[in-house]
């Protein structure tokens, strides 16, 4: 049997340098967590990328940072860590979700993810924000400028003469740098006070108190004796109670909800504009803010408003001394008056005949003594609305037969209290709403005429909350202001207004009716999600605050004059030659109404499957019906908007439109299958004239002459379906033929298939058998090498004795020729001293028997040795 092969698995190549090495941007390649932890200590301001080097968007975000990186390498430390790596401490510790990350630590504070776009103008403005999450606050002309900014402010006080950090002002820093971790888009501004004189402008008194400016609302101070002074509390509380006139989108182009949560809050303006983060000024967006403001200013008075303009290049520490009231007129901005309420009621028409109403703005009023202005209505009461209503309808004679192209206001007193008095300010319009509510001044401004006798006249008009509002206010009915104020809080179709930066989204503005071509990426429209429409606005015109007034009024009014935007498919390219006609937006009509020919509609989306399986029904259908009285054609719904009346929740949708009553289209039924011969009985069937229309001879002649064009078209049809089976026909006996040569070339290959695995199996057994001589040879061969090397250590011990003995004799050598001289010496001496002592003599004879001995034996051994070797 054959062995099952091994898995081989090639080892991941060593990862390389990410970043150049010239970049001032410190590159981790092999994920060296800890060694990025150790350089952070030593440094401020820390910015990592955690990147994977297969990463396309790391890699389009490689030269964002280091770009970043060479404006503030002298100030932040970048440090890009490869969290790849499978031996790297990064990919064992961190387990991220999607590729590249960016964390900001500002000294032991983080991480801070930074989750917007991967420009390097954001990027660079998001750390900013972390290297200074405070601006600090030290004179009037700066607090103004702070307040009219169109994001949430947060405002602490610290007096910084008793410490050099007073208590509480780094739980204050900490919790800048919170919101910088829960909102990302950095949409609260946080400022420190450092100034007495200046913290009393916003009623700050005490050092530690921290202060949350709002425009439409009332203003808030953090309350201390209820909730911990705590960074992730004061963080909480900013950011639940935030106001947030205007909010940017930054959909981070994967899939995301963020579009449809916000879209399923109600009607939307979405604007695009070109946005540069780093720049100084924005005008447009200062306009944008100007018109939000007036749209969410529901108290026409700057009652919750201050005034935001700057006071030339004064920056005086606090508010100069030749002024003693400024800081009573700063103070009073910020008080919040409650107001009465407010309804619109809408009277009949005075005549069958007429296409007129009156129109009538109620409000409520309500005095107590001689000192009204202390009289406040805490909320809006529905019960107050009832008796102002039944009040008002026991004097709808009044008001119902005046007309008057002007504003006419009147005061009556209250039918059940005699301390409350109603004002009703009316004026005529027409049916359709259109002309009244597209002129300069509507009921809800300022009326000029003079008050008429039914009531006394008031002196003192006060802003007045809607009924369907109980927390806004609407603009006071004698004060001056533009046509937006307030409108908010007046109508049920109150906008959401979002802004989107169209160098980074404008492929959504495209997909809204935006043109690709236009020079400048500016684009407004207005989304409704619930009626499923959305208009927009017209690219000719500048963005600017009066258009977009315009465009928000036009879309609150009741009857609106904005005309639905519906969206074309631009990629469908027209050809003549086309069986069947693709239709568009643009050409529905054309196609469908326009052309003389009956209509058979397919309508079919990219994501049907089944709709794709019937084009080949569609195909066949449009080459038999006759092309000068029948088009086939099909539109893509889910590229394409229609008018109400042919829109469709089902795919796949057919609708038929006959030549004579386009007006009548059917429904293909969606219990019958979907084919070709139902497909012409249902045409056929529908294309005739009812019978229960009178039917004249020209009638007759011309359905006689309709049939036999039928007929002949279908005859000449019929001929060519023979003449396709016949070359069917043919081209089948061509198959049979050809698959009777591949069966036996199959049985060929067979046979010599079994040959070959014939072969394989001798072959297997020849190298089983190769394989066992093998292992035996290599057996052998071990035994002849571990003799091999006993002999060769035996040799090797031999040459060292052998040596040992060389030496030996050597040395032995040398000192029996030292021994001879000595003899020599000692006889030269014996034939000089003849006459010495007889002991001398003996004592030498001793010593040369000695001497002698041991001569013989060094020989001894010697020629011993000698035979050895």
């Amino acid at each position: 049997s054959c062995s099952r092969a091994k898995d081989v698995t090639m080892p991941a190549k060593l990862p390389v340098n990410f970043f150049s090495t010239r970049s001032p941007v410190i590159d981790l390649f092999r994920g060296q967590l800890d060694y990025a932890d150790h350089l952070r200590q030593d440094s401020e301001i820390v910015l990592y990328f955690f990147y994977a080097p297969w990463c396309g968007q790391s890699i389009a975000a490689r030269e964002e940072i280091e770009h970043v990186a060479s404006r503030l390498s002298d100030q932040v430390l970048f440090v890009a860590v490869n969290c790849w790596w499978n031996q790297g401490k990064c990919r064992k510790q961190k387990h991220f979700f999607y590729f590249p990350v960016i964390h900001l630590y500002h000294r032991s504070f983080g991480p801070i993810e930074y989750k917007g776009p991967m420009s390097a103008v954001y990027i660079e403005k998001f750390v900013r924000r972390v290297m200074t999450p405070l601006l600090y606050i030290s004179s009037r002309s700066k607090l103004l400028d702070f307040l009219s900014n169109y994001e949430p402010g947060v405002l602490g006080y610290f007096e910084f003469n008793a410490s050099p950090q007073p208590p509480g002002y780094l739980t204050f820093f900490t919790s800048a740098l919170h919101s910088l971790k829960k909102d990302y888009l950095g949409t609260i501004r946080f400022g420190v006070i450092t100034d007495k004189r200046v913290a009393e402008e916003i009623s700050l008194v005490h050092s530690g108190s921290v202060y949350l400016h709002r425009h439409t609302n009332t203003s808030l101070i953090y309350p201390n004796d209820i909730v911990n002074y705590t960074a992730e509390n004061i963080c909480k509380w900013a950011l639940e109670n935030r106001e947030m006139l205007i909010r940017w989108l930054r959909p981070h182009g994967g899939k995301s909800l963020l579009l449809n949560n916000e879209l399923k809050k109600g009607p939307a303006l979405l604007i695009f504009i070109p946005y540069n983060p780093l720049a100084e000024i924005h005008p447009l967006l200062d306009e944008i803010t100007r018109v939000a403001l007036e749209y969410h200013n529901c108290s026409k008075s700057q009652a919750n408003e201050p005034n935001f303009q700057r006071l030339g290049d004064t920056d005086s520490p606090a508010v100069d001394s030749s002024e003693p009231d400024a800081y009573m007129k700063l103070s009073e901005t910020f008080s919040i008056t409650k107001y009465p309420c407010c309804n619109t009621v809408v009277l009949p028409q005075w005549h069958s005949i007429s296409r007129t109403h009156n129109v009538c703005e109620l409000c409520i009023n309500q005095t107590l003594g001689v000192k009204p202005n202390k009289v406040h209505v805490p909320h809006c009461n529905f019960l107050e609305i009832e008796a102002a209503l039944d009040s008002f309808y026991l004097q709808e004679h009044t008001f119902f037969q005046v007309l008057s192209n002007t504003i006419e206001c009147s005061n009556f007193l209250s039918f059940y209290s005699p301390f409350s008095y109603y004002t009703a300010c009316c004026r005529t319009v027409n049916r359709h709403f259109l002309s009244f509510m597209s002129s300069e001044k509507t009921i809800f401004q300022t009326p000029k005429a003079a008050f008429s006798s039914h009531g006394k006249k008031s002196n003192t008009q006060r802003s007045i909350p809607h009924i369907e509002d109980r927390n806004h206010f609407i603009p006071d009915l004698h004060s001056s202001g533009t046509n937006i104020t307030g409108l908010s809080c007046r109508v049920n179709k109150t906008l959401n207004l979002y802004l989107l930066d169209s160098n980074l989204f404008w492929i959504y503005a495209e997909r809204l009716g935006a043109s690709r071509s236009a020079h400048r990426k500016e684009f407004a429209a207005i989304v409704d999600l619930k009626e499923e429409v959305h208009y927009v606005l017209d690219q000719n015109q500048s963005l600017v605050g009066s258009a977009l007034e315009n465009f928000i009024r036009n879309f609150s009014v009741l009857y609106s004059p904005l005309e639905r935007h519906l969206v074309d498919d631009s990629s469908v390219r027209f050809h003549e030659q086309r069986i069947i006609t693709e239709v568009t937006t643009n050409t529905f009509h054309e196609t469908v109404f326009v052309s003389e020919k009956s209509v058979l509609l397919l309508y079919y989306g990219q994501w049907c499957g089944f709709c794709a399986s019937l084009n080949h029904i569609f195909i066949q259908l449009a080459r038999l019906l006759p092309p000068d009285n029948f088009t086939v054609a099909r539109i893509d719904i889910t590229r394409n908007d229609l008018p109400w009346e042919f829109m469709t929740d089902r795919l796949p949708t057919i609708l038929f439109f006959p030549q004579q009553r386009k007006e009548q289209s059917v429904k293909f039924p969606e219990d019958s299958s979907v084919n070709l011969p139902n497909l012409l009985k249902f045409i056929l069937r529908h294309s005739s004239l009812s019978s229960t229309e009178p039917c004249t001879k020209e009638c007759l002649h011309k359905e006689t002459v309709l049939q036999q064009g039928h007929i002949s078209h279908l005859e000449r049809e019929i001929q060519k379906l023979r003449s396709e089976i016949s070359a069917l026909h043919q081209a089948h006996s061509q198959l049979e033929a050809q698959l009777s040569e591949a069966r036996r070339e199959e049985h060929r290959l067979q046979q010599q298939k079994h040959t070959l695995e014939k072969q394989h199996k001798t072959l297997q057994l020849h190298s089983e058998h190769l394989q066992a001589t093998y292992d035996q040879k290599n057996q052998e061969l071990l035994e002849m090498a571990e003799k091999l090397q006993e002999l060769a250590d035996a040799s090797e011990n031999l040459l060292k004795e052998n040596t040992l003995l060389r030496i030996l004799v050597a040395s032995r050598e040398g000192k029996l020729q030292s021994k001879d001289e000595i003899k020599e010496s000692l006889q030269s001496e014996q034939t000089l001293s003849e006459d010495n002592d007889v002991s001398v003599s003996t004592a030498t004879t001793t010593l040369e028997e000695k001497n002698i001995d041991n001569t013989d034996t060094i020989e001894t051994k010697h020629s011993s040795g000698n035979r050895t070797e």
